[in-house]
């Protein structure tokens, strides 16, 4: 009898799961995430927002593309760009402060384009990410970070 009730909550279980909704990916599944409509046209943004890395003395080491590897495959997709910089001197205090924190830079601004064209920008803020291993120089640094994402965001969105 004991085995029956068993059998029986283990097949209520289980079809319980096997129609339970079906539930749509989480937008920005990580706390600290920021996503900002800019508005503007997504290729004049992009290479705005090129322009506007390098003007804040930023290097850009790599720049993703989905949208060209998927066009390469035969198939289309909005346009995406993931724009991967960071900053020699910035590089230097972050080893400083923790080692271990390395794995952490480059930043990255992952840039999607909108059903209408537009541009959208989505990254996680520095300070939420160096502000996880809890060291003082890295807090200093995530709010630095913090400031010229959004100054260099806010300068393509001008600039684009």
């Amino acid at each position: 009898m004991v085995r029956l009730r068993l059998v029986l909550l283990a097949l209520c279980v289980t079809l319980g799961l096997a129609v339970a909704p079906a539930h749509a990916a989480v937008q920005a599944p990580y706390s600290g995430t920021e996503t900002i409509a800019t508005g503007k046209p997504f290729i004049p943004f992009i290479k705005a927002l090129s322009g506007a890395i390098k003007a804040k003395g930023f290097n850009i080491v790599g720049i993703a593309c989905a949208t060209c590897a998927a066009k390469s495959q035969g198939v289309t997709v909005p346009g995406n760009r993931v724009f991967f910089f960071f900053k020699p001197a910035y590089a230097v205090r972050m080893l400083a402060a923790s080692e271990a924190a390395g794995i952490e830079a480059p930043i990255r601004v992952y840039v999607t384009e909108a059903g209408d064209g537009t541009a959208e920008v989505t990254y996680r803020l520095p300070s939420h990410v160096f502000g996880a291993y809890e060291v003082p120089d890295l807090d200093v640094l995530g709010a630095e970070l913090d400031a010229d994402v959004e100054a260099i965001i806010s300068a393509a969105k001008t600039n684009s």
